[in-house]
């Protein structure tokens, strides 16, 4: 008797699935459960950087590609970004995956904004070199200068806070000085041609401008503020977190590996930075002797997630944040 189709149709499903399951269980057949069980779902991770700092150290030796392909992870690089903003908007709209290791107080704006990030490591790097820098002749060499005066920040960012941080301490009225809310490419031909009369700005932008545009320090982070408000730190999606919690370990075990050699070998490091960046060997000898020092904390890390907190909270007090957040809510679960 022949068959109906229904049985016929009923007969090749059973058959398929049965098959599918000994090819998974032979290892034939991949599958997001297979990838999931080694803590990834993907095997290519996308990361920003920019010409500075020590995103573009790794990506420019090769070492850590090395790294991570031992492991079976490609990288791709996507950049150069201009700052950190940008990045933290790459990787919300998924066409990366990491930000470049930038400021922690934009992606805390970020991220109670809405975006879906996470922090998945954090950066100490000393000296503090973020600055407010006046040229030469314009007559500002305190912060009591700045009074009826314009001043180039980043919204939500190092340079917000510190020119905040620099009045309160001088017991000056955010209201008495302007703030022109510029990024970085466009701040610094604002301030070259007086169109704000000071710039806060993080390394090497403010060196290369305190060189070219003969300015000078009026408040220096590393000097005149004894206290952090702003860290450094990578962030990844929420989701790409859970789904590849083995790529956010080995990304950060890398950068751990990185920012070791970095310290070690000051001069390479610094002169590899200058060759992308561009910047004269005055700029890069200043960072030599300085000896820039990386120190990456995980974020496992309860001590540094507290100090974290402690400063959106002062953060948000300054209103430079628009409102409180818990920190601890933000970070990969690895």
């Amino acid at each position: 008797m022949p068959q109906s189709p229904l049985f016929t149709l009923s007969r090749r499903r059973l058959l398929a699935t049965s098959l599918a399951g000994l090819g998974i269980a032979a290892g034939l057949v991949p599958s997001r459960a297979a990838a999931q069980a080694k803590g990834r779902t993907t095997d290519t991770v996308r990361l920003t950087w920019g010409f500075h700092g020590l995103t573009l150290i790794a990506k420019e030796r090769g070492v850590f590609e090395k790294t991570l392909g031992a492991e079976g992870i490609k990288v791709e690089w996507l950049g150069p970004f201009p700052n950190h903003a940008p990045t933290l908007q790459a990787v919300t709209g998924g066409s990366a995956d990491f930000g470049f290791g930038g400021s922690t107080t934009p992606a805390l704006a970020a991220i109670i904004a809405g975006s879906p990030l996470v922090f998945s490591q954090f950066v100490i790097y000393e000296p503090r070199t973020t600055a407010i820098i006046a040229k030469d002749d314009s007559g500002i060499d305190r912060v009591e200068d700045l009074v009826g005066k314009s001043v180039a920040v980043n919204r939500s960012g190092l340079g917000e806070f510190l020119l905040v941080a620099a009045l309160e301490k001088h017991k000056i009225d955010r209201s008495a000085v302007k703030f022109v809310y510029l990024n970085p490419p466009d701040a610094a031909p604002a301030l070259a041609s007086g169109k704000v009369d000071a710039w806060s700005m993080w390394s090497p932008g403010v060196d290369i401008a305190r060189l070219e545009y003969k300015a000078h320090d009026v408040f220096l982070e590393g000097r005149d503020l004894d206290f952090y408000i702003d860290y450094s730190s990578y962030v990844t999606s929420r989701k790409f977190s859970q789904d590849n919690p083995q790529i956010v370990r080995a990304v950060a075990a890398a950068y751990e590996s990185e920012a070791r050699w970095v310290n070690d070998n000051v001069v390479e490091a610094e002169t590899i930075v200058q060759k992308r960046a561009g910047y004269s060997d005055v700029i890069r000898d200043q960072f030599i002797a300085r000896r820039r020092n990386y120190k990456l904390i995980p974020v496992t890390d309860k001590a540094f997630v507290a100090q974290l907190q402690q400063a959106a909270d002062w953060l948000v007090a300054r209103k430079i944040l628009p409102e409180p957040i818990i920190v601890s809510e933000h970070l990969a679960q690895l």
